[in-house]
């Protein structure tokens, strides 16, 4: 696998040696200061080109980057509407990543302002004056009264639904609700509670992965306990695991943010749960 030096050294020579290419720059994990650094991060390189239409005419320009695994160009897909922009997501055979995005020269306003931009080639002097390098673009944003609320009501209210999936026996849609729509809201708490504790001045990752550096060592364990097993009994003990932290967390994080955290709607909903699981005899 070829080392990072390596991989740099052959994307700006590519970059240099075509006279198309009138610049270069990292965006992505990379580009962050934050991140851990390990081997398997991609390579998120934007090339400002010259003559776009010549590198679609013949997209084997890019063998030069080495021997692949597997390509995949989006603007090529399910009818993509497209704004001028075209990517390579290119996995080599060496292991390495390249996602390499062509913004057409003509088109300065696609570049963009990410706050994670690192410049690498600027053979013209036009490309934009980027802000100091850093991930504030990712932070937590602080919600508003009504987002937070409407968090936690349909946390609670979807919830059902997954119950509802296991007692049928309908694992498929039971599964599907809960890692969508309800572990959607769960983490949308746990984002907040991370940014509370941090001025949301911090960037819990995408869709969590770095919970573990943010998170109490025992929430983050039980987190991870809210991904389930195979089965219906499996499914079970994860949900009500998910509700403990959601329970556990909401109330903490409604207290840091000033809002109020409807107690009401977590236990009609527990008192719910419970009647279905004994089996929905009675009334909840």
């Amino acid at each position: 696998m070829r080392n990072e030096r390596e991989m740099f050294d052959l994307i700006l020579h590519v970059a240099k040696g075509d006279e198309r290419v009138r610049g270069a720059w990292l965006n992505g994990s990379r580009a962050n200061p934050n991140v851990p650094k390990d081997r398997w991060q991609d390579y998120d390189i934007v090339y400002l080109v010259k003559a776009m239409d010549s590198f679609l005419a013949d997209h084997s320009w890019i063998d030069v980057f080495g021997e692949r695994l597997m390509l995949q160009m989006p603007e090529t897909m399910r009818d993509p509407l497209g704004d001028g922009r075209f990517t390579y997501l290119i996995l080599l055979a060496d292991g390495n990543r390249i996602d390499l995005t062509l913004v057409p020269a003509e088109k300065p306003g696609l570049l963009g302002e990410d706050s994670l931009t690192v410049p690498l080639l600027d053979k013209d002097g036009i490309l934009p004056a980027f802000p100091e390098n850093s991930d504030r673009d990712y932070w937590v944003k602080r919600p508003s009264e009504l987002e937070f609320s409407s968090c936690c009501n349909n946390f609670w209210w979807c919830i059902q639904n997954v119950a509802k999936g296991l007692v049928r026996g309908e694992l498929a849609y039971a599964m599907t609700m809960y890692h969508t729509v309800v572990r959607e809201e769960l983490h949308r708490l746990l984002n907040w509670y991370i940014g509370t504790g941090a001025d949301f001045r911090v960037s819990p990752g995408k869709w969590g992965k770095f919970y573990q550096s943010h998170l109490p060592e025992e929430y983050y364990i039980q987190y991870e306990k809210t991904f389930s097993g195979p089965g219906f009994e499996e499914g079970w003990k994860a949900m009500e695991e998910m509700c403990r932290l959601f329970a556990g967390l909401a109330p903490q994080t409604a207290e840091r943010l000033g809002y109020l955290y409807r107690k009401d709607e977590e236990e009609g909903m527990l008192r719910y749960l419970r009647w279905l699981k004994a089996g929905g005899r009675g009334e909840p």
